[in-house]
């Protein structure tokens, strides 16, 4: 779950002398929102985003000679001079979770990702994310499907669902329990990976445990009944 195996390298970096028209090429040819900017060592200093670029090109509803005036100043301009230079970064032994939480709390699209001596190596986007928690919990794969179980109220029930799929060799890859609410019982989430869901439903049966639907009126009160 490190994001060294889901990160995408090598980056598309600029130099801070690079001029915008050439940044805004680049990003409108590889549909990028955010590019990092290094010195010629390769070490971070800045990131441009799209929205910069945005505050730096004229309005359209601007008197054509405003206009002119401003794209003039716009094709010698620096990516230095308009650049975020305090950016979050990510190392690469950092974890999908960690991004997830970063991304989500500073509200941004993309993290660079740097060694130990500021190099950049890598990029990691919310695409990434998206696409590496596809890949680890085989979303979207053939067979796959979570199951919500209710918790018995036994001991070790986590223990208990792992010896029972690992005994009948059922490939499974999310196990979470959620404590329930308002005297609810615990749930336990699990994804699976297999053709015959059903045996899968009937063997926790067997244990004692049984495979739930949410119950939407409780979840949303307001939703009108069918």
């Amino acid at each position: 779950m490190y994001i060294a195996r889901h990160m995408t390298t090598p980056a598309i970096t600029v130099l801070p002398d690079t001029l915008l028209p050439d940044v805004r090429e680049i990003m409108n040819a590889r549909r990028f929102r955010h590019i990092p900017v290094v010195d010629e060592q390769q070490r971070l200093i800045g990131i441009i985003t799209d929205r910069d670029l945005r505050s730096a090109y004229p309005s359209s509803i601007l008197p054509e000679d405003k206009r002119r005036a401003i794209l003039e100043r716009v094709s010698v301009t620096e990516v230095q001079s308009i650049m975020t230079k305090n950016i979050l970064s990510l190392g690469p032994l950092a974890t999908l979770d960690d991004a997830l939480y970063f991304l989500s709390k500073e509200k941004i699209g993309m993290l660079p990702v740097v060694d130990d001596e500021q190099h950049v190596i890598g990029v990691f986007s919310v695409q990434d994310l998206m696409t590496a928690y596809k890949k680890l919990y085989g979303i979207g794969e053939r067979g796959s499907a979570l199951i919500a179980v209710e918790d018995d109220g036994n001991p070790k029930p986590l223990t208990r669902i792992v010896r029972l799929l690992e005994e009948k060799d059922i490939r499974f890859s999310r196990l979470t329990r959620v404590h329930g609410e308002d005297g609810d019982k615990d749930i336990i989430y699990l994804r699976v990976h297999t053709f015959n869901i059903n045996s899968v439903r009937k063997m926790l049966k067997e244990i004692g445990m049984s495979a739930v639907a949410p119950n939407l009126h409780k979840i949303l009160p307001n939703l009108p009944s069918l």
